[in-house]
């Protein structure tokens, strides 16, 4: 196959940060995707309605002209929520789910639960209401590895959830396990899980093995092998209980060459392509529409887009740029670490980005 077709696709797990960063960002992911849910993890994080209106009218003042481009926006779960809020903010439009970050799991998450048990009325109400759940579902427990803390968080804590509040309606975001892979696929429904373009193409020696690369490390953090391809597997598989969110998380450079190493995968400029070259690898282009473009629709009660992209492929490899500029300074774009043949094309058949 050498072209294709596709609805346009969403992207279900977004970070486009704020200020310089979200203008610099922000056009990449609006030249391919429709929609996309906005993670709320900024500084201070949003965590009420007002808050969310402000953020989601930054965003559209920088999506550049001629684009069309939605963002759905999320609420940061506190231990402080409140649930009328979340509820109004849902029945208003103005948010399409609510983001349980543990506190201290992942980049800008101290504010996040410490206790879980203490939000569940704020889950009953999100429950009676419709309102979606987002999980990043990793335990802080230190005598955890961090290895292990999806499939721990899955058990501890996922599975007394659900039992606790059956209809709430939960998105596993960003999956990274087997085990992820096999509870999703065997649980009741009201579940669905999402898939970053990055953990199906890296496992954890692209972190670790002839140095650290810190450009490879997110959080949850990339797994074995075995893991990596129960991912592909199930992204693959054309169940609509996995699709696509990139959780494509810039950094500056300055900040992941750093002791600090930041946690996130800058992907939202080539995901398109590189996903074409992975159900191409796995021998499922005829299921790339629907992991990118229907799934996630479908879950959320949305309707797929009417707008489509067009993917070619090319008989020499794309170039596409190794960092991209911000005010502040670069930002490094995932490398695959082979060569991309897919290129989303305008009309023209000219590189779309």
């Amino acid at each position: 196959m050498r072209e294709i077709t596709l609805r346009r696709p969403d992207d279900w797990h977004l970070h486009l940060r704020d200020g310089d960063m979200l203008e610099a960002v922000l056009p990449f992911s609006a030249a391919h995707f429709a929609r996309a849910i906005i993670m709320p993890n900024l500084v201070p994080p949003v965590i009420d309605t007002g808050m969310a209106e402000a953020y989601r009218d930054r965003i559209l003042r920088a999506v550049p002209q001629g684009r069309q481009f939605r963002p759905l926006m999320t609420l940061y779960l506190t231990e402080d929520t409140d649930a009328d809020d979340v509820v109004a903010g849902f029945e208003d439009g103005l948010i399409t789910a609510v983001k349980l970050y543990p506190a201290g799991a992942t980049t800008n998450s101290h504010s996040g639960v410490r206790n879980i048990r203490s939000v569940y009325p704020v889950f009953e109400k999100m429950a009676r209401a419709g309102v979606p759940l987002c999980i990043h579902g990793e335990v802080t427990d230190p005598e955890v590895d961090i290895f292990d803390r999806e499939a721990v968080f899955i058990e501890r804590v996922l599975q007394p959830l659900r039992s606790a509040v059956p209809g709430l309606k939960i998105v596993l975001e960003h999956l990274t396990t087997r085990d992820g892979v096999d509870y999703v696929t065997e649980a009741e429904d009201g579940i669905a899980a999402t898939i970053t373009t990055h953990h199906l193409i890296i496992n954890r020696n692209a972190i670790l093995v002839g140095g650290i690369k810190p450009h490879y490390y997110c959080l949850p953090v990339a797994k074995r092998e075995e893991h990596r391809l129960a991912l592909r597997a199930a992204a693959t598989s054309g169940n609509p209980r996995f699709f696509l969110g990139t959780d494509s998380a810039p950094h500056l450079d300055a900040d992941k060459e750093s002791a600090c190493g930041c946690a996130g995968v800058f992907s939202s400029i080539n995901t398109m392509a590189c996903l074409a070259h992975v159900f191409e690898q796995e021998d499922a282009l005829h299921r790339l529409e629907a992991f990118a473009s229907l799934y996630g629709p479908a879950f959320y009660g949305l309707p797929a887009n009417d707008e489509t992209i067009r993917l070619v492929r090319r008989e020499t490899p794309v170039r596409l740029p190794d960092k991209i500029d911000t005010p502040s300074g670069p930002v490094t774009v995932f490398d695959p670490m082979f060569p991309i043949h897919w290129d989303v094309v305008d009309e023209q058949g000219a590189t779309e980005r």
